[in-house]
């Protein structure tokens, strides 16, 4: 009868506290926290290219258009309209299935005419559009 029986009455209040559940409500929390950090802690993973410090070669044959701040398109430093972009690019890709294009823009360039530009490129069927920008000092 030390533990109070099973037959006996207890009178007194209990004096200890019963910690048990409290650890195993502990115990679950740990392994659930252990279980959804790593998920958390991932990101996205994207393959991101590794940029060099070392200038672009630009070769000859290279297409270099250009859009000043007011919006007009310039094909290797002579002005061209937007509806003609489409048709020689077109007749580019035809000729080298690899040209190369650069695309120099002003920083106050809506994005609306970098965009129908890339767009123009990407229906005539060019692969391969760069963006040209000066180095930051």
């Amino acid at each position: 009868m030390a533990f109070g029986g099973l037959g006996g009455v207890r009178e007194e209040p209990m004096a200890e506290m019963n910690v048990i559940p409290l650890v195993d409500i502990m115990l679950v929390l740990l392994v659930i926290f252990i279980i959804t950090a790593p998920v958390l802690t991932h990101a996205v993973k994207v393959d991101m290219p590794q940029a060099s410090s070392t200038p672009n070669e630009t070769t000859p044959d290279t297409i270099t258009l250009a859009i000043d701040a007011a919006g007009q398109l310039y094909w290797n430093d002579a002005p061209l309209d937007y509806d003609a972009l489409q048709e020689r690019l077109a007749n580019v890709a035809r000729v080298d299935a690899d040209a190369e294009v650069h695309l120099r823009a002003e920083k106050t360039t809506p994005y609306d005419n970098i965009a129908r530009v890339m767009a123009a490129g990407r229906n005539a069927g060019i692969a391969r559009l760069g963006f040209v920008m000066e180095p930051e000092k």
